[in-house]
């Protein structure tokens, strides 16, 4: 096979991907200079879609609906765009080999591609149970959300389980985003994790006790403190029951595990700096390797607002990090200087008719405000993080796009508290920031 040179590649096709594509778009990109590897068949896409809009019962969200850059308010980037840009998309590839010091890649089938510049931009993978060797953890219909095929994969099992039930193994994002669309395509769901409240890393046991009452008011049982030690089979190898480390055992035809993701470092192992579980950066995104650079989960850059190193699984750093690490490649190249990566930490999901958004730093004591009854017909909450006196981190349920912004302003400038009642004050103090 001729072996295939372009002046840059971007290694993965995620979130990342896309907008890295837009932003070297807007830099006078020739014909054939730019392509994008990746071992999904589809052109990049918003990968939030997955766990919300595309499994809803009724118009279910398909491709190409939400491919990027659409997911941050852009033009829809379809397949044809890339060819009208010179962009070349070598979809359904599985680059199993990454010289970084003679620049080649080498594909499953023996194809080989030389870069100039290298993004790499390989996401995470999902972890799975039969990774630690979960007795029954290989049956038919445990399922696992990471790419549009296993969605695809999940649809259609819904559908063919109607009125079934479903066991989520897992209380983080994935967690309650699919709890709830599994109980919207009227499943009798019940959530399992073994952490004391759901999304630990994030909440905090006041706004927790939150959601699992809504959860419970909405019908979805949850079980907390255990964990799936194994799997039931009928005689077509499908699952039949979870077994609980605390003895118990549900009936399950569908089980989702959502327990977090590792990421995609494997094929850049020894080759470059690593550090926190990821692949050391600058604030460019430029790695140890020269000219490569690495962004979105993968990379563990310099948090400037903290100053400390940090990696950031989201999408929103997905998107920019992209952008920034294309905006430094031209930069060098022209000579000229840009910004550091000025990042403010971004979580948000949506749920039921819940949407909650979350910026800054989750350390140090907690205060929370508002209405967080599940019995309340328009709750609405929230919290602050406060450390040395300044607020450092603030969550918002049901805020308009106004009061987002104002959380997301006290998050970036970290008022001193003072003698404020925070309790009192609630969303006002932020509206005066």
């Amino acid at each position: 096979m001729a072996e295939k040179h372009f002046k840059y590649v971007i290694l993965g096709g995620g979130v990342s991907a896309g907008y890295a594509a837009r932003e070297f778009a807007k830099h006078a990109l020739k014909p054939g200079e730019l392509a994008i590897i990746s071992k999904e068949a589809v052109a990049p896409y918003e990968r939030p879609a997955l766990s919300k809009a595309y499994l809803f019962p009724e118009s279910p969200a398909r491709l190409p609906g939400f491919h990027v850059c659409v997911g941050s308010g852009g033009e829809r980037l379809l397949p044809e765009w890339y060819t009208q840009k010179g962009i070349e998309l070598i979809l359904s590839t599985e680059i199993v080999k990454a010289d970084l010091a003679s620049k080649i890649l080498t594909s499953a089938s023996g194809a080989t591609f030389k870069y100039d510049t290298l993004i790499i931009a390989t996401g995470s993978t999902v972890i799975k149970l039969t990774d630690f060797g979960v007795q029954g953890a290989d049956a038919k219909n445990i399922l696992y959300l990471r790419e549009v095929n296993d969605a695809d994969k999940l649809y259609e099992t819904i559908k063919a389980k109607k009125n079934g039930k479903a066991v989520i193994v897992g209380g983080g994002y994935i967690g309650l985003e699919l709890s709830a669309v599994l109980k919207m395509n009227n499943l009798d769901v019940t959530m399992v994790y073994p952490e004391p409240w759901c999304m630990p890393r994030l909440f905090t046991a006041g706004i927790a006790a939150f959601y699992e009452g809504y959860y419970e008011k909405k019908g979805i049982k949850i079980i907390k403190g255990t964990v799936a030690v194994g799997f039931d089979s009928n005689s077509n190898g499908e699952v039949t029951a979870v077994k609980l480390k605390d003895g118990r055992s549900l009936e399950a035809d569908i089980v989702v595990v959502g327990v977090g993701g590792r990421p995609l470092t494997t094929l850049v192992k020894g080759q470059v700096e690593e550090e926190k579980g990821g692949i050391k950066t600058d604030a460019f995104f430029k790695t140890s390797a020269p000219d490569v650079y690495a962004v979105g989960d993968v990379a563990t850059f310099p948090l400037k607002l903290y100053n400390e190193l940090r990696r950031v699984e989201h999408v929103d750093h997905a998107r920019k990090s992209a952008e920034q690490a294309v905006k430094a490649i031209k930069a060098s190249e022209e000579g000229k200087p840009i910004d550091d990566y000025d990042y403010l930490p971004y979580f948000y999901s949506r749920a039921f008719d819940l949407s909650w958004q979350f910026y800054g730093d989750n350390v140090g004591d907690t205060v929370l405000f508002g209405d967080n009854s599940p019995e309340s017909q328009k709750p609405k909450f929230g919290s602050y993080w406060i450390k040395d006196g300044k607020v450092v981190g603030a969550f918002l349920e049901g805020g308009t796009p106004e009061e987002n912004k104002a959380i997301a302003q006290v998050a970036r400038v970290q008022p001193t508290v003072g003698d404020v009642n925070l309790v009192e004050e609630g969303l006002n103090f932020a509206s005066k920031i």
